[in-house]
């Protein structure tokens, strides 16, 4: 049986593991709030940590917390920043609108830590205080969204950009790689006139590079944090300057241009900068779904479909099927940038939780926002170095589905009309023919000259003989 310890709170002695970091507050919490298994994901934590760690420095250098207090605080902190208390986050994403009990779980955590290393049992509240000390000049309120803006900041520079960036320079190699392998466009599903499989992939990698220049967009109004407002943005008992030196601290911590939100009533109330954000995450999971289902096609068979495209083995196959072997990584990110989607319903909804001077949904949406700059980062680097890379092309079904695409003879249109063209179509078609038979049988055009006018790389640059 595990030994028991008693901390006291407003309410009363609680019983709490004795060897858990976590207080009173936390304890409740987790009593209270028996929903669900989701929780914040380790990166958050460590935000958390950082925060602290740049609220005690400011506080110290604001001369509101006793700088030695600040000293351990900052020591017990920084080792929350590396994940070495992970394990004492126990609550579930499903609590307070605000966030409080996460703050407080890290406040508690923090303080035990700091009188231990001062010699001090756990629980003790003494000299540190979790609410008084770790807690100094600031609220849930305004240290939650803070936490908030810095986890996403991190993860969107340090993880999902840098994955976007592998992932374009992955699909312009191929880009290069296949410039001048010839293919039949489809619109509407149906053969349309040639291009080049370089272009399909140029399309691919415009669209991933339009992404990153979308979240990098968002980022402006994420670097301004709510961290000074308190309760309910006012700033009450934080001392003068508290949100500068705070936001000098945490850029020294992240060498990032956090600035002080100057309206913090709206940084507390409203989170549209992470709504924002969530609809670029939005429109890059669009983008790479389109990109996955894309390549998904172009390499469906390998015998029986458009087999264009050859997709590497990953070494999975079939449980009834010997030697099947399927697109799973492209199906991976398809899922991913579903699960992407659905956030951003979450987040608008969250968003838009705002009652008066706080929003009341801040732990579903952070919790969203990360999971998909999380997925997406993961799938997109996986992709990009396990599929896009290996990625190679059939040229023999290249050229074979080239000699049977009906439309490569909408090039013939200056020359022999519409309808003319029209009825080459028509009769290879009910024939079961070339469109290079048709043209001859009809007496329109000698094979010589059909092959001169009918230049599909030619074509796909847009250019006619």
């Amino acid at each position: 049986m595990a030994t028991l310890r008693i901390e006291h709170d407003a309410f009363g002695p609680v019983e709490i593991p004795a060897d858990r970091y976590w207080g009173a507050q936390t304890q409740r919490a987790a009593g209270v709030f028996d929903v669900g298994t989701e929780r914040f994901p380790a990166c958050l934590l460590h935000a958390f940590g950082l925060q602290k760690i740049a609220a005690a420095r400011a506080n110290a250098r604001c001369g509101a917390l006793d700088a030695a207090l600040a000293e351990k605080i900052v020591a017990a902190a920084e080792e929350v920043s590396r994940g070495l208390f992970d394990d004492h986050f126990p609550l579930t994403v499903w609590q307070t609108g605000s966030g409080t009990q996460t703050n407080m779980n890290a406040n508690e955590v923090i303080a035990n830590r700091a009188n231990e290393l001062l010699g001090q049992p756990l629980g003790t509240k003494s000299p540190v205080h979790p609410n008084d000390h770790v807690n100094a000049s600031q609220s849930s309120n305004d240290s939650f969204p803070t936490v908030m803006h810095i986890a996403a900041v991190m993860e969107l520079t340090s993880r999902l950009i840098p994955a976007l960036v592998v992932l374009k320079d992955a699909l312009n190699e191929r880009a290069r790689a296949f410039a001048d392998a010839t293919k039949v466009a489809r619109t509407h599903l149906m053969d349309a006139v040639p291009m080049t499989m370089g272009q399909a992939f140029e399309a691919f990698a415009w669209q991933v590079g339009s992404g990153i220049e979308r979240l990098q967009d968002a980022l402006p109004r994420l670097l301004l944090v709510a961290q000074g407002g308190t309760a309910a943005g006012t700033g009450l008992n934080a001392p003068r300057d508290f949100d500068v030196l705070f936001c000098e601290e945490i850029g020294k911590l992240t060498s990032l241009r956090f600035k002080p939100h100057p309206c913090k009533f709206e940084g507390m109330s409203g989170h549209d900068a992470l709504v924002e954000l969530s609809g670029a995450l939005n429109v890059v999971a669009t983008s790479l779904m389109k990109i996955a289902n894309d390549i998904r096609w172009m390499g469906s068979g390998p015998r029986c479909g458009i087999g264009e495209l050859v997709v590497p083995d990953d070494g999975l196959t079939s449980s009834i099927m010997p030697g099947k072997r399927n697109p799973t990584i492209a199906e991976v990110l398809a899922q991913a940038a579903m699960q992407v989607v659905g956030n951003h319903v979450t987040v608008t909804m969250a968003g838009a939780s705002g009652n008066f001077e706080l929003n009341v949904a801040k732990p579903v949406l952070i919790h969203s926002v990360l999971q998909s700059i999380r997925v997406l980062a993961d799938s997109s680097r996986v992709f990009a170095d396990k599929l896009v890379v290996r990625l190679d092309i059939d040229r023999e079904r290249l050229a074979l589905n080239l000699s049977n695409a009906l439309l490569s003879v909408t090039v013939l249109n200056p020359v022999l009309g519409y309808d003319k063209v029209a009825c080459i179509t028509r009769t290879a078609l009910e024939r079961n023919i070339t469109p290079r038979e048709a043209a001859v049988a009809l007496g329109y055009l000698s094979a010589e000259e059909y092959d001169r006018l009918v230049d599909p790389l030619r074509m796909s640059k847009g250019k006619v003989s």
